[in-house]
């Protein structure tokens, strides 16, 4: 069993930035990949960045490429998520999520306003 706690969200202008956090409790860490997700206001749930957990190998949605970089740090049992160009199209629900296992947090909501 793995329990996450996303934190960090809020809300930011247009072009600000945020950092979220994911923490994680129970079995090891560094074994799991881990993902961020995102569900804007009536969209489905897409997948947003991925760190892999033995090669590091790092993924990013075509949508935030650039803008957004993820990073983990072992030791703290974390997976961060940094948010830089914030647009309003980029307010959602932010999720964390592991993968084997699929286990997902409850979620840390980003509002950007225009």
């Amino acid at each position: 069993q793995v329990q996450l706690v996303e934190s960090g969200g809020g809300l930011v202008q247009a072009g600000g930035s945020l950092r979220l956090a994911c923490a994680a409790s129970g079995r090891t860490f560094s074994v799991y990949d881990m993902d961020w997700y995102r569900q804007g206001p009536g969209k489905d749930r897409e997948f947003v960045a991925r760190i892999c957990a033995t090669s590091g190998t790092i993924r990013y949605a075509s949508s935030v490429n650039v803008r957004f970089t993820i990073s983990r740090d072992n030791a703290k049992n974390t997976v961060y998520l940094q948010m830089n160009s914030l647009k309003p199209r980029d307010t959602a629900i932010y999720y964390c999520h592991t993968s084997p296992g699929g286990y997902w947090g409850q979620g840390t909501q980003v509002t950007v306003s225009s």
